[in-house]
């Protein structure tokens, strides 16, 4: 990504949502320094094993994969609390497909924090077993945390629909995992390893964001800020 196109960030990046401060991290995830909260977004727990289950066999690392990525973000801002915004496990059988190994990598995330479980479309229940809290939406510093985002749903974190940016120039194309904000709400990357994406220049994102908005592409060992207009579709 030409440096053109926009001033390189380093692995976080600091933006507004409607008066609070919240630090972007080049893992995907989202911390609220005053609420000491770190948010994550669709992190599809077992996907690889659901597609087995249905015959499309993918290498059954995803969960590990995604578990240390999770790992990282929370040693780099050691969080009080984490809330995770839905489709946490990409089936609601996915925590039974779970390892031991990951088992106990979320027990070791979990252990001397608050770790609260936003419900998704893939896994709108949860065993007890997991741990943590489950609710459909919570309140953390004037934001509302939720799985899908509502067009009238005011200042809101939420995933749901895996943004992507992409930006095209001298012949060549770049995709990347995004944040996307307008400074009141903030819709975050799937975190999950096997997630895919959707170009932030689809017509689903205009009602969410009609005016103007800012992409935070997530680049090799950068963040970077494109604003809508650099964007192009896929």
């Amino acid at each position: 990504m030409s440096a053109a196109l926009a001033k390189p960030k380093t692995v976080t990046s600091d933006v507004a949502l409607s008066g609070a401060a919240a630090t972007l991290d080049i893992t995907g995830a989202l911390y609220l320094a005053d609420a000491d909260v770190l948010v994550v977004a669709d992190l599809h727990f077992e996907k690889g094993s659901s597609f087995a289950e249905r015959g499309q066999m993918l290498p059954p690392y995803d969960t590990h994969a995604t578990l240390a990525a999770l790992a990282d973000a929370v040693a780099r801002f050691a969080p009080r609390t984490v809330v995770a915004l839905g489709d946490s496990f990409h089936d609601v059988r996915g925590p039974e497909r779970l390892d031991r190994a990951d088992r106990d990598a979320i027990s070791r995330l979990q252990a001397g924090r608050e770790w609260i479980w936003v419900t998704g479309n893939h896994d709108h229940t949860l065993p007890g077993h997991i741990g943590g809290t489950v609710t459909a939406e919570i309140e953390v510093a004037g934001l509302t945390l939720r799985h899908e985002p509502l067009v009238d749903g005011g200042p809101e974190l939420a995933g749901h629909l895996h943004p992507v940016g992409k930006v095209a120039m001298r012949g060549r194309s770049v995709r990347r995992r995004c944040f996307v904000t307008d400074g009141t709400r903030c819709l975050l990357p799937a975190f999950g390893a096997y997630a895919g994406g959707l170009n932030v220049c689809d017509a689903v994102f205009k009602p969410l964001f009609p005016n103007a908005f800012t992409a935070h592409l997530i680049g090799d060992g950068r963040l970077f800020a494109i604003a809508r207009g650099m964007l192009c579709r896929d």
